[in-house]
């Protein structure tokens, strides 16, 4: 049986892992709350998106974690560039001695939209040829293609990711709370690293932010926002059902 490993916090990953278990079958689990064994599965997939050039910090601890000989594939999703993250990526499975067949990556819709907004057309045209997109990567693991990935001849990008990755923790200190707040406590069950909490009649953010943005997006209110800007516009991919991001599927 597969094991489709993924880390979502608008449903872009989640699409392409339910895209995959709908072609090759298996148990979808959600990164942040799996406490099981790896070797459960046969085939190891992990879908992720990319983070400021790299690895989001619960994905990269996930890999790193991993112990297990078992054939591993990777899926990244980026909005803008996906620089060298998969070359990161498969580096860094090579190091740990994993059985990394693939790492490929997929273009989805942006999400790091704190301070500027994606034209609806090019969000619409991103999803309209993601199926197509991803048919090849899911036919790759089907078929246990090994696709090896070449060091680049000048990688200005991992060290910038590395950099920030170094300040994702103070993202969330740039966040605010406005009057439209309902207290409704989404954002508290949705973080995937608990860093929110309600204290004293508000919304209080901590220090263990990964800057996945899933408060930000999924705030029903809009109620949250970055460096007080009151943008309307939020990102939830529409081709999946909002509940299920963060649940396992069997």
């Amino acid at each position: 049986m597969n094991g489709i490993f993924y880390f979502s916090s608008t449903g872009n990953s989640l699409f392409i892992a339910e895209q995959i278990k709908a072609e090759l079958g298996g148990e979808i689990r959600f990164i942040p709350r799996f406490t099981g064994d790896v070797n459960t599965y046969d085939k190891i997939i992990i879908i992720s998106p990319i983070h400021s050039f790299g690895l989001p910090t619960l994905v990269y601890d996930f890999i790193v974690a991993i112990k297990s000989a078992k054939p591993l594939y990777i899926v990244l999703n980026h909005g803008g560039m996906e620089a060298y993250a998969p070359y990161f990526t498969y580096q860094l499975c090579k190091e740990k001695g994993l059985n990394i067949r693939s790492v490929q990556a997929l273009m989805m819709p942006e999400i790091y939209t704190l301070t500027f907004s994606p034209p609806k057309f090019s969000i619409n045209l991103v999803l309209r040829k993601a199926p197509k997109r991803l048919k090849p990567i899911i036919e790759a693991i089907r078929d246990d293609r090994e696709i090896s990935i070449p060091r680049p001849k000048r990688d200005k990008w991992t060290p910038k990711y590395l950099k920030n990755r170094t300040m994702w923790h103070m993202l969330a200190k740039d966040f605010s709370i406005t009057e439209h707040c309902t207290h409704c406590e989404k954002c508290i069950r949705i973080c995937p690293t608990k860093n929110i909490k309600y204290e004293n009649g508000t919304i209080v953010f901590g220090n263990q932010c990964v800057a996945c943005l899933s408060c930000y997006h999924r705030c029903p209110e809009k109620a949250i926002v970055y460096k007080n800007k009151r943008k309307k516009d939020r990102y939830v991919n529409p081709l999946i059902e909002e509940k299920n991001i963060g649940a396992d599927q069997f």
